[in-house]
């Protein structure tokens, strides 16, 4: 009990929630029925994709949560990085384009679901797909609004310990 106290890490709720984000991005029904690319682009569409849906469940609840959440983001691309051999000189400049592509999909899907399902596909087709073509993009769109629905009927106080629940 002494030495876990001195020695423990404190658990970080943020870490969680956003650990509990990248374990549902990386299912494989995502790439291997809904045709989203395995690349490291397809896989940093998918987690903005769901960090997307948390973050808008949490609008109005907790913004020191969905900023501390965004910050874990870009704090986990620096260290993604890092570890797949980018130069500590490159690195700012690539988490920058990372940041412009995340709030460009942010705004994005922001309108989206203010818009409706067209423009939850023409969305994802842009994003997700890369502009190509793909039969699964409606698919998908499905999936964001059963998620979107599912996360509406958790509590804040669930996410934030990180009971997160996707369609």
């Amino acid at each position: 009990m002494i030495l876990e106290r001195l020695f423990g890490r404190k658990a970080n709720p943020i870490a969680a929630v956003y650990d509990a984000i990248v374990a549902s991005a990386r299912q494989p029904h995502f790439y291997e029925n809904l045709g989203v690319p395995d690349t490291l682009d397809g896989r940093f569409d998918l987690i903005v994709l769901h960090l997307f849906l948390v973050l808008d469940r949490m609008k109005g609840e907790d913004e020191r949560f969905r900023q501390n959440l965004t910050d874990y983001f870009f704090m986990d691309m620096d260290r993604s990085l890092r570890e797949i051999g980018v130069g500590d000189l490159t690195v700012g400049k690539k988490v920058r384009k990372m940041a412009e592509a995340f709030y460009g999909r942010i705004n994005a899907y922001q309108n989206a679901s203010e818009l409706g399902a067209e423009q939850w596909r023409e969305a994802l087709q842009r994003n997700v797909y890369g502009g190509n073509v793909s039969a699964h993009v409606t698919s998908l769109a499905e999936w964001v609004e059963a998620s979107r629905a599912k996360l509406a009927v958790q509590s804040a106080q669930d996410i934030l310990q990180a009971k997160v629940e996707f369609a």
